[in-house]
């Protein structure tokens, strides 16, 4: 049955009145005496009889009032947005990232939800780029950290920041002396990476000696971002590290490079399954804003 049959079912009901009835659904009283021939064909019943102040309902057609509010009433409820309140919500939101991302953005993040939504459960997993569409449609995560390179065309994105390398060194490195390395000095240090596949030793920043005829070594290559701040604070070891990786850590010196070193902007991705749920539009604003809180 046409929806509207059911909502002029009711305005008649209420009304009693053919024309106030129509004017209730913004409609011509031509137009409602058509609509009540229909429900009185589908009910195979007259429904209402007419008198001198308006109509009366049959029965058959009180029997239907209370059913016929009760169905508008759900499908009302079912069209509308549902309330989403982050102090009672309870969910648990999954969240894909390198540990960069986890240290620059999870952090300060988890920090600000836990305030606002303490019993949202936050899961959060390694990316894999070559897995993360399918994972964001299958609902196995909810939001990835990416770079705009590794980001899918197809996926809903927002820029975060634009991230850019620092100098790191113990804080009471014989090289801290609070100023700027000279290209020299940086080269003569003993440094460290992080190489993502494991094993290499050689970065973006031995790309850029390379165009200047300048080389460094590296004699220690890790996996992780979050092992190196560890590594630097007890030895004479350097390395060149996003700055939000480092920001507000103890022990530690920071200062810009010698030369220039190309850095990234760092990208969050969703599918549109849940590009307008409202649960996740708020969490995404909320680490949007934390991420913004931080430039």
């Amino acid at each position: 049955m046409d929806l509207n049959l059911l909502k002029a079912l009711d305005a008649l009901l209420d009304e009693r009145n053919v024309t106030r009835a129509a004017e209730r659904l913004g409609i011509t009283q031509p137009a409602m005496s058509g609509i009540l021939t229909r429900l009185r064909d589908s009910f195979d019943d007259p429904l209402f009889s007419r008198t001198q102040r308006g109509i009366i309902p049959t029965q058959r057609a009180l029997d239907l009032s209370k059913p016929v509010k009760q169905v508008l009433r759900q499908i009302d409820t079912l069209l509308q947005p549902p309330v989403f309140v982050p102090s009672t919500a309870s969910l648990t939101f999954t969240i894909a990232a390198t540990d960069y991302a986890l240290r620059a953005i999870a952090v300060p993040f988890l920090s600000a939800l836990k305030v606002k939504a303490p019993r949202i459960k936050v899961s959060l997993l390694p990316v894999e780029n070559e897995r993360v569409h399918s994972q964001l449609e299958r609902g196995q995560i909810d939001l990835a950290l990416l770079t705009p390179d590794s980001t899918p065309l197809d996926l809903h994105a927002r820029e975060l920041f634009k991230e850019h390398y620092v100098c790191v060194m113990r804080e009471d490195h014989p090289a801290a002396n609070g100023r700027k390395l000279t290209l020299k000095e940086f080269c003569a240090l003993d440094h460290a990476l992080v190489s993502y596949e494991g094993g290499g030793f050689y970065g973006i920043t031995d790309d850029v000696l390379e165009q200047l005829g300048a080389k460094r070594e590296v004699t220690l290559s890790v996996k992780s971002f979050l092992i190196l701040p560890e590594i630097l604070r007890s030895s004479d070891m350097v390395a060149v590290l996003p700055s939000r990786l480092v920001s507000g850590m103890e022990g530690l010196a920071i200062s810009e490079p010698p030369i220039a070193v190309p850095g990234f902007t760092k990208i969050a991705a969703w599918h549109e399954r849940t590009h307008h749920d409202s649960a996740h539009r708020w969490i995404r604003e909320l680490l949007f804003m934390a991420c913004a809180d931080r430039k």
